[in-house]
């Protein structure tokens, strides 16, 4: 019986994490330390790094997820070990986990098998608090609302229309809806509230697109809480707390380094949903690793429709990045089940049913191709894939004129992805003709349509009475102009996550906008996606447990 992820973690002997860090040239003292194993990088130390040149940026991203699982995180890890093998000074900026789909189905984001980032309980469970300082800062502004509105309120907010959510880092269906201020007068204005998880913070996605704590505190400031009842907008600013919140995440804003099994260096740092969310780690954390390695790995979450499609129109656009390679993450199982075969048949072998499935990896790479990047496919190898789907596989690769490499990191760490690493470094040295797939003063119609179009495959977008409405408000308050974040299921390129493969003749349903005015974009929600998610009916949470002497079992 093979071990799990957390058997593996508890057997590595952790290096200092001092020793780590020296390893790319950051400096003991330019550590804040959380216990041996994990820091912070400094504030003086950041600065410092600002002038130096930057390396090589490769993406991660994917088909669209199963339950079978791609292992994009796992191939994110092996590949920064490879890289590291090869003699090529490398680093990997990863996202923090959420404690919602920790204790719900999906699990952690530190990697799988001998391709892990460690500390893995610590990185799975509290980390060093970044997660609880988003949060409280989140709920010191709902908070603020409320007692503004109970003490007078003398900027005129209509109760009705706060659209500031509180948030709690847990899949928690119950606080979708919720009433609050019930009873005396005492107790504040009696409303309609609702809690999205933390990750799809509008404090998270700000976090995870500043340049540094002072922009972080202006973003904050321009965030939208509410309308007046004259429908006039009110933002943090106007209740004064943005200061507040900046220092409330003093430290959270700093990147977090740990370590892979094999004791290379690791910045986790932010951790935005991607299908709610823009789904990207930090740009200080990226840029960062930029400065201190010749190659930075990093990930965008999910498939390539949501993840990359964010980081490529958001987070590059808004940071000036410049990628130089994709990997794009398969794996035989999940493109069976795009294929058409259901989950508990997958052990079986199908090559007709993989090569059908195969429709939902070539949409993948089109989008990679629409925005001008050179690419390789990565097929994760599972113990149950035979020879026969592999070099189908392989085949259906190379008659369509697609890179790809066959990875192993899950049962050989680094070593499972050394030609994986060589191609991605080729890569990295062509010229590419990298570009936003919208101009962003197009309309907000019209940059919903491009992705929908060109990322989904979409016939094209139809607009709730209510999404027509605030794209109406939208414009009159000169919103327009900013990056759009779709919210969407993962499960499927269309908004329905029932339907796999490459689905056509479809349209996308926008049924509402919100306006994230500090982070710098626009969210579209589509479909049925949810901004706060349920438990399962065999929550992960179930079989967690800690014994008498601290060791914790059950964490995947």
């Amino acid at each position: 019986m093979s071990k799990s992820d957390l058997e593996i973690a508890q057997e590595c002997v952790l290096e200092p994490i001092e020793k780590v860090a020296a390893k790319i040239g950051i400096p003991s003292d330019c550590l804040e330390h959380y216990g041996k194993y994990k820091a912070k990088l400094s504030f003086d130390f950041i600065k410092e790094l600002e002038n130096k040149e930057m390396g090589k940026l490769v993406l991660v991203t994917a088909i669209n997820p199963t339950k079978a699982g791609e292992g994009k995180s796992t191939t994110t890890v092996g590949l920064g070990d490879a890289l590291n093998q090869i003699g090529k000074k490398s680093m990997m900026a990863l996202r923090e986990p959420s404690l919602g789909p920790v204790f719900g189905l999906k699990g952690g984001a530190a990697g799988g098998g001998y391709a892990q980032v460690v500390p893995m309980e610590d990185i799975n469970l509290h980390f060093t608090g970044d997660m609880h300082a988003i949060t409280t800062a989140n709920n010191l502004v709902c908070a603020m609302i409320d007692n503004h509105i109970h003490q007078g309120n003398e900027l005129n907010i209509d109760p009705e229309k706060i659209t500031f959510k509180r948030c709690l880092d847990m899949n928690d269906r119950t606080l979708r809806d919720i009433t609050i201020g019930q009873g005396s007068k005492a107790n504040g204005v009696e409303r309609k509230d609702g809690f999205n998880i933390t990750v799809a913070s509008e404090v998270m996605a700000a976090l995870c697109l500043a340049s540094d704590l002072m922009d972080l505190k202006k973003r904050f400031g321009e965030m939208l809480v509410a309308y007046t009842y004259e429908d006039k907008p009110v933002y943090i600013k106007d209740l004064k707390c943005e200061g507040a919140m900046a220092m409330v995440m003093k430290d959270a804003i700093l990147p977090n380094i740990v370590q892979t099994l094999e004791h290379n260096p690791v910045l986790i740092h932010g951790g935005p949903f991607a299908n709610i969310a823009h789904g990207c780690n930090s740009v200080i954390a990226t840029k960062a690793c930029l400065r201190l390695a010749d190659y930075t790995v990093t990930e965008a979450g999910f498939g390539a429709d949501l993840g990359a499609e964010k980081f490529l129109d958001i987070k590059c656009r808004l940071a000036d990045l410049h990628p130089n390679a994709v990997v794009i993450v398969a794996t035989v199982r999940a493109l069976k089940q795009h294929g058409g075969v259901a989950y508990e048949d997958l052990k079986e072998e199908n090559v007709q049913a993989l090569l059908d499935g195969c429709q939902n990896l070539a949409k993948h790479i089109d989008t990679i191709q629409q925005f001008g990047l050179p690419y390789v496919v990565a097929i994760n190898q599972f113990v149950s894939d035979t020879d026969k789907e592999i070099e189908a596989l392989e085949n259906w690769c190379k008659e369509n004129g697609h890179p790809m490499s066959l990875s192993t990191v899950w049962a050989n760490g680094g070593k499972g992805a050394i030609d994986l690493a060589n191609k991605v470094v080729e890569l990295c040295e062509k010229e590419n003709t990298y570009a936003p797939l919208y101009d962003v003063n197009k309309s907000i119609e019209e940059k919903i349509t491009t992705i929908a179009q060109k990322v989904y495959g979409a016939d094209g977008v139809e607009f709730t009475e209510e999404a027509k409405a605030q794209i109406e408000t939208f414009n009159k308050n000169g919103w327009d102009k900013l990056p759009i974040c779709m919210a969407k299921t993962q499960m499927s390129l269309s908004d329905n996550g029932s339907v796999m493969g490459r689905p056509t003749g479809f349209k996308i349903t926008v049924r509402e906008l919100r306006p994230s005015l500090g982070a710098g974009f626009i969210v579209a929600l589509t479909g049925k996606v949810l901004t706060m998610p349920g438990l399962p009916k065999h929550p992960s949470a179930l079989d967690m447990d800690i014994d008498e002497n601290g060791k914790i079992t059950g964490l995947f």
